[in-house]
């Protein structure tokens, strides 16, 4: 997910973050012969175009593979569509990787693909053990030879290769193993938790000799990202396991990778507002990008909880204060409007907020200054200077100053400002609480890594926002969804369009009891229709 804006727009901008393979120049050198070149006595024949042949796809994809299990890299290399980028991976194939006796079986090609299946030996320090997986590739025209080419990309050598930059190597594992456990000695395993898995190879990777293991053997992925785990594929020989103490919580763990599992493109975060413990992380993503925690993203309008806190601090309104719900509000030149037709021109601060009306949120602008919702997010909430130690990596939110209609759309969660699930159920735990707890998924006291601060709120503030949230929850836009949770609770919906996208993205923050959640769900329409049943499921499963 990257940062993007939308103005004049309903909610907030969303802009994903997505996994791909680019094409890569087209760098062919080539000793074989081949059918499409050739010059006459009237000079160089026409290159070819079009879509490659059913004959040329089977022509190219069976030399490839000879030649790939050959081990002959430069030819194999030579028959890509990138070979600068080719020829490495298929080099270290067999000199990193250590894999031999390689034998490929092509699958009925479909159009130009063609599925394969591989079976080989992965041998290193007397140790041996087959290796079988499938995978796919993709004959393409080269735009400057006219050649059926393979459409290169890692994916192709193994499917589990997703950047550019990733490769494959077989040795003594970088880090021991670990066992992962929650909070209460339970085991966490990928199996059981399969969207937990990268972040167990995050902890791997950066406690394992903390917790004791001894290491092992294994071929793995090395992932061209920086910080990124490797990603063990085959062990060969077993290490010993550390044990490793999280804060997760295996039964709201379980919660939230069921809830996600019903939308694409979605992730939620749980953590306790008195502790700042992180009680869930799951992502239902097409990559293995944990979102959850280190997605960049403007948050819609569950960013009006910190904008609601902005103008109450500041003295500008209060929850029983003014805050007129108009159609449309108009600043500097740029219309913004709600989200769903809306007037209340006598509302208060607490009506426009459970109705979430932008309108009467973006009318304040012009009372605040350019680093007013800024220096809010930054010493009350904890966010924005980049230094929360979690235990894995993530992003502890941005929330620039700025002016202008910018102002105007950073009030209702638009513009430049960019979030994730864990950010707003961090928000969420600091307005519940009034104290900035600095959300970790491992104990600080494994490492004593020293953890972020911030002021937090006025017991005022507190049971002002505590109020809004409450009459959002019941009687607001996420009434709905909150209904049979109980009377300690509090929300806070969030819709966030996107160009180009059929739907909006949802988003959806809430609290019960000691527990506080947010969730995002990419491309499913509002607040309440996809992130809030995610939100309302895991508030549910934490007692």
């Amino acid at each position: 997910m990257r940062k993007g804006a939308k103005a004049a727009v309903i909610g907030s901008v969303f802009a994903v973050m997505v996994g791909g393979a680019g094409y890569g120049t087209y760098n062919v050198v080539s000793a074989l012969s081949d059918s499409g070149g050739g010059s006459g006595a009237n000079g160089p024949a026409p290159l070819k175009s079009g879509p490659p042949s059913g004959e040329e796809v089977k022509e190219t994809t069976s030399r490839f593979f000879a030649a790939w299990e050959k081990g002959e890299s430069v030819v194999a290399a030579s028959l890509t569509d990138n070979a600068a980028k080719a020829e490495p991976l298929l080099t270290s194939y067999a000199q990193e990787a250590h894999i031999t006796g390689l034998k490929i079986t092509p699958g009925a090609a479909s159009g130009t693909t063609v599925p394969f299946t591989v079976n080989a030996t992965v041998s290193y320090d007397g140790k041996s053990k087959p290796l079988a997986y499938e995978s796919r590739l993709t004959i393409v025209r080269g735009v400057t030879t006219g050649k059926a080419l393979v459409d290169w990309r890692p994916s192709v050598v193994h499917p589990q290769l997703t950047g550019m930059d990733d490769t494959l190597a077989t040795g003594e594992s970088s880090a021991p193993p670990i066992e992962a456990v929650d909070r209460d000695g339970k085991v966490l395993t990928k199996a059981k938790y399969p969207s937990l898995g990268p972040i167990l190879d995050a902890l791997r990777q950066k406690y394992g000799d903390a917790a004791g293991g001894e290491p092992g053997v294994e071929l793995v992925v090395k992932h061209g990202t920086a910080g990124a785990a490797d990603t063990p594929l085959l062990t060969l020989a077993e290490g010993r396991p550390g044990r490793l103490r999280t804060t997760l919580k295996a039964g709201v763990q379980a919660a939230a990778e069921k809830a996600v599992l019903r939308y694409g493109q979605s992730s939620v975060v749980a953590v306790q507002p008195s502790t700042g413990d992180v009680l869930a992380v799951a992502n239902h993503r097409n990559d293995a990008f944990n979102a959850a925690f280190q997605g960049q993203v403007a948050p819609g309008s569950t960013m009006k909880i910190i904008t609601a806190a902005t103008l109450i601090d500041n003295g500008i309104t209060t929850a029983d204060g003014p805050a007129p719900c108009t159609p449309d509000a108009m600043w500097e030149g740029q219309t913004f409007h709600n989200y769903k037709e809306m007037t209340d021109p006598g509302a208060t601060l607490a009506q426009s907020f459970a109705r979430s009306c932008n309108t009467a949120f973006i009318k304040y602008t012009d009372d605040l200054k350019a680093d007013s919702l800024t220096t809010e997010a930054v010493e009350r909430f904890g966010l924005g200077r980049n230094n929360w130690k979690t235990g894995v990596q993530s992003h502890d939110g941005s929330v620039p100053a700025v002016s202008g209609p910018d102002m105007a759309a950073a009030l209702i969660g638009q513009g430049q400002l960019l979030m994730n699930p864990l950010n707003m159920a961090s928000v969420t735990a600091t307005a519940m609480t009034g104290t900035f707890r600095q959300p970790v998924i491992v104990p600080q006291s494994l490492d004593g890594r020293e953890l972020a601060r911030a002021r937090g709120l006025s017991d005022s503030t507190v049971r002002q926002l505590r109020a809004m949230m409450h009459r959002t929850a019941t009687s607001g836009t996420a009434a709905g969804v909150m209904a049979g949770l109980g009377s300690d609770i509090g929300a806070k919906t969030g819709t966030a369009e996107v160009a180009g996208q059929a739907k909006s993205n949802s988003w959806f923050t809430g609290y019960r009891h000691d527990v506080a959640a947010a969730a995002m769900v990419q491309d499913a329409g509002h607040g309440s229709d996809a992130a809030g049943p995610i939100v309302a499921a895991v508030l549910r499963a934490g007692g």
